[in-house]
């Protein structure tokens, strides 16, 4: 395998869990506009900032960010210290630091291993005005108002896996520079290798690749992370669960994602979860995905939607090819497995990493 497909479905109940732009004294909420109809979303940016929190939460270093150019400054920018082998959410997040217009070779990116799409209302909603009234020790009061809205929320993700800790090199022709590491980087490479890297062909470019203890790693905190998800605007005002209350994963060989159809909404019926749909999608790519099939559906959440799903898929169940339980316990279950190594063959591009003999002893 080399990707982690997946879906996840956050529950937002009398939230504003990301703002838009204000209107003079009102806080607005983010929201999509689909053929006259409002649907609230949560923008990918916000969450990932929530996902590396969370990572830093459980131990992890984050990457420090340094700010360049002056408020009123066109130009400002924002740059971590864009070191993937010290930081791991400069590996998994991604990055882009550029150099001085006239110096392309300062230029250093990567494109990110983690890749989300936008938490959006699977229908539409009627999105929730609140005013309010500071009055407290003024004698003129001040009006605010702010917005806030109750919706099912469903976003695609997708884990490249062989190209965590993998990080190609410059060349000549400028092939791979979506993840490349800079001239300037030379001494990471060189103190990556002493740490146990091994260089490699990675997709057709040189590589250096960190050892598979260290990969293995950062893919389990990225789920851990998820696990227990939290963050979000107006908490202190509409204070809000942020773990996923459904979430399916699927390890397949491409980088496609089968689940867009399984979880979706309709309007004026909500959420659909369609076995039917699972299984149709999965027989179409048989023997590009690998078994089971991970589902983390929170207690209480969409009963009967649960009942109807479990009826529909009772055969893959028994058969033990859909795995159904908390989505902590399953996200939490499976970076265990990473960490100990029974996955190691997720790492490893279908299409042949050459010069990585050696890599897993790494570990």
């Amino acid at each position: 395998m080399a990707y982690l497909a997946g879906k996840m479905v956050l529950a937002v109940e009398a939230g504003a869990p990301n703002n838009g732009k204000g209107e003079e004294t009102t806080a607005r909420v983010k929201f999509a506009r689909i053929r006259g109809r409002r649907y609230p979303y949560i923008s990918a940016q916000a969450v990932r900032r929530w996902v590396r929190d969370g990572m830093v939460e459980l131990g992890a270093v984050p990457s420090p960010v340094t700010r360049v150019g002056k408020a009123q400054n066109k130009a400002q920018k924002a740059n971590t210290e864009a070191d993937p082998v010290k930081y791991a959410d400069d590996d998994l997040f991604g990055y882009m630091r550029a150099g001085a217009k006239k110096d392309d070779a300062a230029t250093t990116l990567r494109d990110s291993p983690f890749m989300l799409g936008t938490l959006m209302s699977v229908e539409p909603v009627t999105v929730t005005e609140d005013f309010g009234v500071m009055s407290r020790g003024v004698t003129e009061p001040v009006l605010h108002g702010h917005e806030f809205y109750t919706a099912d929320l469903a976003a695609p993700f997708l884990l490249d896996m062989p190209r965590i800790g993998t990080f190609t090199l410059p060349n000549a022709s400028g092939v791979g520079r979506p993840n490349y590491l800079s001239q300037e980087q030379a001494l990471q490479v060189a103190q990556a290798v002493t740490a146990g890297a091994t260089t490699i062909d990675f997709r057709h470019q040189s590589a250096v690749r960190l050892p598979i203890a260290e990969r293995r790693n950062r893919a389990a905190l990225l789920l851990e992370s998820l696990a227990h998800l939290s963050g979000g605007a107006k908490q202190a005002l509409h204070y809000g669960d942020r773990v996923p209350a459904l979430v399916v994963l699927v390890p397949f060989k491409g980088g496609i994602n089968p689940l867009a159809h399984c979880i979706d909404g309709e309007e004026g019926n909500g959420l659909r979860v369609r076995g039917d749909v699972l299984r149709r999608e999965l027989a179409a790519w048989d023997g590009e995905w690998e078994a089971p099939v991970r589902i983390g559906w929170r207690p209480g959440f969409r009963d009967r939607l649960r009942e109807d799903f479990e009826k529909e898929c009772a055969e893959e169940i028994e058969a033990g090819k859909f795995v159904i339980d908390h989505p902590r316990t399953i996200l939490r279950s499976l970076a265990a497995e990473l960490r100990r190594g029974d996955l190691d063959h997720w790492f490893d591009d279908p299409r042949g990493d050459a010069g990585v003999a050696g890599d897993a002893g790494a570990a």
